[in-house]
């Protein structure tokens, strides 16, 4: 699922601008991953569970090393540090049929901020409007989904701001989430792609 913080990138002041990278996960980057996944911010938009004690619980180099066309991870980087991850998939493809039935042609993100200290800094908005031009670069993609929790508010006006609209409610495993949906067309170029352009 998306993993957009909450309270992240949400509120009333404009963050200041930085320059963020994206580039491809590594198994360099396992130890990095597996430290943000017991983030308190990242947990909690993960997942409701007040008990959980990881976001993903992943065996990272497994996971970076097993991806593939239908699941990749990417690193977003300021000034070459770390600040964030993503997994972009097929969902029509992807080997877990997380998404269950669901129509060709789309793809899923999934985006988190590691340190906790980079959250409302405008990294988050960099990271999905450059996704976001990637996945549209391919001819075959017609729309992006994303999962964010029923409860993560913060991160569905976040999405929302980007162009993604509410498809409905519903369960993935235990998890709550409301399935969002940006449509090739409906991306519009705007403050977003521009600062993706950065």
């Amino acid at each position: 699922m998306p993993l957009y913080p909450p309270g992240s990138s949400s509120g009333s002041s404009p963050a200041p601008s930085v320059a963020v990278r994206l580039r491809p996960a590594t198994v360099d980057d396992a130890d990095t991953l597996a430290a943000w996944d017991r983030e308190p911010h990242v947990i909690a938009c993960s997942s409701d569970d007040p008990d959980a004690e990881a976001a993903f619980g992943s065996d990272w180099v497994e996971e970076i090393t097993n991806s593939a066309n239908e699941l990749t991870y990417v690193m977003a980087e300021v000034d070459g540090r770390p600040v964030g991850a993503m997994a972009v998939c097929d969902p029509h493809t992807e080997p877990s049929h997380y998404w269950g039935e669901i129509e060709p042609g789309l793809r899923a993100i999934d985006i988190w901020i590691g340190p906790p200290e980079w959250l409302n800094r405008g990294v988050g908005t960099q990271m999905m409007a450059q996704m976001i031009d990637r996945c549209f670069a391919e001819p075959g993609v017609s729309a992006i989904v994303i999962d964010p929790l029923n409860t993560n508010v913060d991160a569905q006006r976040f999405y929302a701001r980007l162009g993604f609209r509410v498809v409905g409610r519903r369960a993935f495993g235990d998890d709550d989430c409301l399935v969002m949906r940006l449509e090739r067309e409906h991306w519009r170029s705007g403050s977003p792609r521009q600062a993706g352009a950065q």
